[in-house]
C-alpha cells in the first residue's frame, strides 16, 4: 500500500449552531480546554504520522491561518520574560514552511465539495479526511488505529472508514454503513455500501460513518461529477458508494476512544468536561467541584 501522507481537514462552515460565539470567530476555534478544537484535529493527525495539512477554508478563518503561524512578538516577549513553559506552548503550534497547505471552498456545497476543493493539492496519493468537530479521547489517536489498519491491506487502493455504534434511531444523523461481512479481528468489517442519513426502517445498519477517513484517490473522479445528493449538497458518502460499486475495497472500523461531536453544543460541553477531568493541572480540583455542583442542581 502506498503511504498516506496528506490530511484534508475541511474548516469552511460558518458554525451557526453556536451563534453568537461564531459570529467573529471561527467555530473551530473554540477551546476545548485551552486548545482550539482545530488544533486537536491537527495533533492527531501529526502524531499519527500524516506529513502535510490541507486546509480547505472559507470566508472569515483568518483565525486558524493566524493560530498555526509564529506570533513573533508574543513568543519574543514571554521569551523576553522567561516564560518557558508558555512559549513551548506557543512554539508547538508552529510547523516547518510547507506542512500547511489553504484551499479555499468559494460556496457551502457539501462535504464532498470541500474535499474536492483540495484535489489538486492531494494529486494521486491515498489521503485522510479529518473533521475537526469530532474529538476521541483514547490512549492511542484514532488516525493512527485506521493507518496500522490500512497498512495492513493487501489490495492496493482501499478506503477505511471509522465507524461508532449507535441507536437505530439515530441513523438520520449520519452516513451508515451496509456491512458485507465483519474480519476475525472484531473491529473491522468489509462494505458493500453507504448511505447518507437514511431513515432508521431504511438504515443497513446501525454503524454510523464519523470525522475520520482514509480513501483512495479515485474517489476524487466520482466528485468531479459535482451530483448533489442529501440535502441538495455534493456528499463524499455519495462518492464513496460509487467507488465501492465500481469496485473498491472498503470496510469500517471501529476506534477505540470517546467519541465527542463537537459540533453540537451538547457535545461540546462533555469533551470540555472529559478533557478537564483528564488534564493533570485542573483535573484533580475540578470532579468534586463537578460533583458538588450536581448535587446542588435542583
Amino acid at each position: 500500500m502506498r503511504p498516506v501522507r496528506k490530511a484534508v481537514l475541511p474548516v469552511a462552515g460558518m458554525g451557526t449552531r453556536f451563534l453568537p460565539a461564531t459570529k467573529a470567530m471561527p467555530k473551530e476555534m473554540l477551546t476545548v480546554v485551552d486548545r482550539p478544537v482545530i488544533q486537536h484535529a491537527v495533533q492527531e493527525a501529526l502524531s499519527s504520522g500524516i506529513e502535510q495539512l490541507i486546509f480547505v477554508t472559507g470566508r472569515g478563518k483568518t483565525a486558524i491561518e493566524d493560530h498555526f503561524d509564529h506570533a513573533f512578538e508574543l513568543e519574543a516577549t514571554l521569551a523576553a520574560r522567561g516564560k518557558k513553559d508558555a512559549l513551548q506552548t506557543v512554539e508547538a503550534t508552529n510547523f516547518p514552511p510547507g506542512t500547511i497547505a489553504y484551499v479555499r471552498q468559494q460556496e457551502p456545497l457539501g462535504l464532498g465539495h470541500a474535499v474536492w476543493c483540495a484535489r489538486h493539492v492531494i494529486g494521486d496519493e491515498p489521503f485522510a479526511v479529518l473533521l475537526p468537530d469530532d474529538i476521541i479521547l483514547g490512549d492511542r489517536p484514532c488516525l493512527a488505529q485506521l493507518l496500522e489498519v490500512y497498512e495492513g491491506l493487501q489490495s492496493e487502493g482501499a478506503n477505511l472508514i471509522a465507524v461508532d455504534e449507535v441507536e437505530l434511531e439515530m441513523t438520520r444523523k449520519f452516513g451508515v454503513l451496509d456491512i458485507d461481512h465483519w474480519h476475525e479481528d472484531g473491529t473491522t468489517f468489509t462494505a458493500r455500501g453507504i448511505v447518507e442519513k437514511p431513515e432508521p426502517a431504511q438504515a443497513p445498519s446501525n454503524m454510523a460513518v464519523f470525522g475520520r477517513y482514509i480513501l483512495d484517490s479515485s474517489v476524487l473522479r466520482y466528485l468531479d461529477r459535482q451530483e448533489q445528493g442529501a440535502g441538495g449538497e455534493i456528499q463524499l458518502t455519495d462518492a464513496i458508494d460509487a467507488s465501492i460499486k465500481a469496485g473498491t475495497q472498503t470496510l469500517g472500523h471501529l476506534c477505540e476512544g470517546r467519541r465527542f461531536d463537537c459540533g453540537s453544543k451538547e457535545g461540546f460541553v462533555l469533551a470540555n468536561v472529559a478533557f478537564g477531568l483528564r488534564d493533570s493541572l485542573i483535573g484533580p480540583g475540578l470532579k468534586p467541584a463537578i460533583k458538588a455542583l450536581l448535587e446542588n442542581l435542583d
